[in-house]
């Protein structure tokens, strides 16, 4: 129970993001909210593929995020910095960059996972398990057209600054 509560948090968190990512920052203690959803996407693209040994391509993160390869690897570069992944590529490069989560990184992962299992547990609770994945389920299916409205209308690659 307590995994399916986290999966459903980590979920939520991410959708709380793509829709409105000031609610939570309050909330999280050494990572910023952008760290923390850059992370758990890393986390989960890495987990999602058992080719990749723990990596979460650039790209794959870039899609992910809905970022430019600029803004992706700005922000990759900030994660390195602060000690949070690694960042590497195959071979001469060509092949693609990818990250990894250091241990610290995965620290501050868990610490923080445990305050938003806290907090979206009493909403989920109060909001109801069966409600909220529905909600989530629609939330996905709404994200999906509104970006292929916006790229219809931009004609490609969003930079819609959320990152900067």
């Amino acid at each position: 129970m307590n995994a399916d509560i986290l999966e459903l948090s980590n979920e939520l968190a991410y959708r709380a993001y793509i829709m409105n990512r000031d609610q939570i920052r309050k909330n999280l203690t050494e990572l910023n909210f952008r760290e923390y959803v850059a992370l758990q996407r890393i986390a989960h693209i890495a987990a999602s593929d058992g080719i990749y040994s723990g990596r979460a391509y650039l790209k794959d993160l870039a899609e992910s995020l809905r970022l430019s390869m600029r803004q992706t690897s700005q922000m990759a570069g900030e994660l390195k910095d602060r000690g949070l992944v690694t960042w590497s590529h195959d071979g001469d490069g060509s092949d693609g960059t990818y990250m990894s989560i250091t241990d610290r990184g995965r620290e501050l992962i868990a610490r923080n996972e445990e305050i938003l299992k806290k907090y979206y547990g009493n909403v989920i609770e109060k909001y109801g398990r069966d409600d909220m994945i529905q909600l989530l389920q629609m939330m996905k299916r709404l994200e999906n057209v509104v970006q292929g409205e916006f790229e219809d209308m931009e004609g490609g690659e969003t930079d819609d600054g959320l990152f900067e």
